[in-house]
């Protein structure tokens, strides 16, 4: 089992030059060295065939022991070595101060035959400089949800980090789920995170914060010669960087229009949870929009001021790359530059919510009419308790010609509100008809367009729960057919209608199926 290491990170950036590993502020170093610590059984529970390819990976080796022990933090391959990473952000809309991989170890930047270059992440492997007072670990459900929606994610067409593995640790972590003083142990687990950087948007605004424009001044210019190599031809200086923050601020926009398009809330999109490549970054408590709810957040945590729930989702990224401009603010003599990047946000937005509209409806190009078609309908979803997936994924199979709701039946959640709006929902569909004839696509490209632009299957919270129910309990086949099931979202799968069901009722209230809490 061989990869190829080039570390770029901590051989170019500076280093925390205290060797032991307590907790503390590192001031002046953007990594601090730190080794995993060694679990008790490591034991292979699920690992992704695409990225193991990708990495190079054989099947014997994947199944082989050395395979468990290097991911579960055990052992290191010639040529890792493993760093912490120093970042602050703003949680809540508060500045935080240092926060850095608390629980996360990197083990290095593999490059594959193809020359790509993954950093490795372990999650769960122990405590580093940054864990204040936690214990760096991780538990079995909490790993299977970051597992599986990495995967998810990947196949549904989202920017994200990538997940190659799942490691049983062998031992219980405590961990108080509610928050309400009854902690309970529970079976640890070590999940490898794969990205091509986990540089986000805390990474920056931490020297700011200190006032160390040296590290800050190091840190992008990093970031544009390692992320970013076509803007290296760029001369160095302000124009360069303003096109970078550009970048990332539409990188961001498309990431927000692709949530919002499949239905998914992140649920803790603090600062240091936003990727500067615009990838989908740090599963914690996130979920998938059921009954279409634009104030709807995953997260108990934001349970009262629901600053995280799914239709603020673009304002708050937008926010976000507020606190990245101010942090960047130094390097720039004035603030136009930045400006102009966060006017590139907002209009790389609201061409990729176009585009989403056009292809959600089944139309060639989205009018302004429209949107005002798809903001009437998001009323409606919302007012008459209708599930977005399979409103979405019906409204493909609706006859152009003679339109009616049959094909939407199942996303009704509620008999009462659907028999109210139905006179509206009628009227709505009668409209999107007028457009259809109105529009040069064909009924099959048009049925098509729609299929690729709506999901028949999402990871909802609910099917992952009984994933992590029947893993609890030993059975590991829930973890392997959800995510094979994932692997092809779009496409119908004989046999597999339940994974593609509206959420039961018993759901609604039942723990890890509507919210969860950050503890994991």
């Amino acid at each position: 089992m061989q990869l190829t290491f080039d570390n770029r990170f901590i051989r170019e950036l500076p280093g925390d030059p205290e060797p032991r590993n307590f907790i503390r502020q590192v001031e002046g170093a953007a990594w601090s060295k730190v080794s995993p610590t060694p679990v008790r059984a490591p034991r292979l529970l699920a690992h992704s065939k695409e990225m193991a390819d990708r990495l190079g990976f054989s099947a014997d080796e994947v199944a082989s022991d050395a395979f468990a022990e290097v991911f579960a933090g055990n052992r290191l391959l010639p040529g890792m070595e493993p760093f912490a990473s120093n970042y602050g952000g703003h949680q809540f809309g508060h500045w935080a101060g240092q926060l850095g991989d608390g629980r996360a170890i990197s083990l290095g930047e593999a490059v594959n035959a193809e020359g790509e270059r993954w950093e490795l992440q372990l999650k769960g492997a122990g405590q580093t400089p940054y864990s204040r007072g936690a214990d760096g670990r991780a538990v079995l459900r909490s790993s299977i949800r970051e597992f599986l929606c990495s995967e998810a994610m990947h196949h549904l067409g989202v920017p994200t980090t990538r997940a190659l593995s799942l490691v049983g640790t062998g031992e219980t972590v405590e961990r108080d789920m509610f928050y309400d003083g009854h902690p309970q142990m529970e079976p640890g687990a070590v999940v490898c995170r794969v990205a091509p950087s986990f540089i986000r948007f805390g990474t920056f605004e931490l020297p700011a914060s200190r006032g160390d424009t040296a590290l800050l001044r190091s840190l992008v210019d990093f970031t544009i010669d390692r992320d970013f190599p076509h803007l290296r031809d760029m001369p160095a200086g302000e124009a360069r960087d303003a096109s970078w923050f550009g970048e990332v601020c539409e990188r961001t926009a498309r990431l927000m229009a692709e949530w919002m398009r499949v239905g998914f809330v992140h649920g803790v999109m603090n600062t240091d949870n936003l990727s500067i490549l615009g990838l989908t970054i740090d599963y914690g408590p996130y979920g998938w929009i059921d009954n279409y709810d634009p104030d709807w957040t995953p997260n108990t945590t934001d349970a009262q001021r629901r600053r995280y729930r799914f239709g603020q989702q673009p304002q708050v990224a937008y926010w976000n790359l507020g606190r990245l401009a101010g942090a960047l603010s130094p390097l720039f003599g004035g603030v136009e530059p930045l400006q102009e990047g966060l006017q590139r946000f907002v209009e790389a937005y609201t061409f990729a919510e176009r585009d989403a509209i056009a292809r959600k409806l089944g139309l060639a190009e989205c009018r302004d009419g429209d949107v005002a078609l798809m903001e009437t309908l998001r009323s409606l979803l919302a007012r008459a308790e209708v599930d977005m997936t399979l409103f979405f994924r019906g409204l493909m199979d609706v006859d152009p010609v003679s339109p009616d709701l049959a094909p939407m039946a199942p996303a009704f959640y509620d008999p009462e509100k659907r028999d109210a709006d139905a006179g509206a929902c009628a009227a709505w569909l009668a409209q999107l008809a007028a457009r259809w004839a109105d529009d040069p696509l064909g009924v099959d490209e048009r049925r098509e367009r729609m299929r690729l632009a709506n999901p028949r299957y999402v990871l909802r919270n609910y099917l992952a729960q009984q994933a992590i129910d029947r893993a609890h309990e030993g059975d590991l086949a829930g973890v392997h057919e959800l995510l094979d099931v994932m692997r092809r979202p779009y496409d119908d799968q004989p046999g597999r209608e339940a994974y593609a069901a509206r959420r039961p009722d018993w759901a609604r209230q039942k723990a890890g199926c509507s919210m969860l809490s950050c503890s994991s």
